[in-house]
């Protein structure tokens, strides 16, 4: 049994810490070994033992999450899940980018519950959500246009680019991936006009 996930429920934080106890209960290993069986400090081990020592296991059994419960029932926040996956423009903003001020405001919106944005982070972040990182784009950009312009323009760019003898220049080297290489690669590998005469 090896406990390594970087993030834990408090259920499975719950079942560490039994499998530890029982362990030390045993007696056959020592508080380093019962560490490294559970993923531990030594330290945790060694507060967990005088816990043991003073309550037995019940002492280790989960206590009440600390801070405010939360303002949604389990059911709120899975319909507030589908308005999330469903998108921002279907929950009435102008782009598809979810940001925590429109979380709350869809909240606010839906079922009357005020929350303030820099507390729906670890909220949602408990719930399976993660932040967005949106990809930078013109939005200007036509996808179809660029694609036709590949097929039917690139390759008479890098011939003509090529036949004037010169290298190509180094934006060109990114998107020869799209075609064969006109020109030899490499520093120096084409001609240049001679100076001297």
């Amino acid at each position: 049994m090896v406990w390594r996930p970087t993030r834990l429920t408090r259920e499975q934080m719950e079942e560490r810490r039994l499998a530890a106890g029982r362990l030390l209960r045993a007696g056959k290993l020592s508080q380093a070994e019962v560490a490294r069986e559970v993923g531990v400090s030594r330290a945790s081990v060694t507060r967990w033992r005088q816990r043991l020592a003073g309550g037995g296991l019940r002492a280790l059994r989960r206590r009440r999450a600390p801070g405010r419960a939360s303002r949604l029932t389990g059911a709120q926040w899975r319909r507030l899940g589908r308005v999330l996956d469903r998108g921002a423009v279907s929950a009435g903003f102008e782009t598809e980018q979810w940001t925590l001020p429109r979380v709350a405001a869809a909240i606010e919106r839906l079922f009357g519950v005020r929350y303030n944005p820099r507390s729906l982070g670890p909220a949602l972040r408990a719930r399976g959500f993660s932040p967005q990182r949106p990809v930078p784009r013109a939005a200007e950009r036509d996808d179809a246009l660029v694609e036709a312009w590949l097929k039917r323009d690139w390759e008479r760019v890098k011939r003509g680019l090529a036949e004037a003898g010169g290298r190509l220049p180094s934006w060109t080297r990114r998107v020869t991936r799209f075609g064969p290489a006109s020109a030899p690669a490499g520093p120096g590998s084409a001609t240049r006009p001679s100076c001297g005469a």
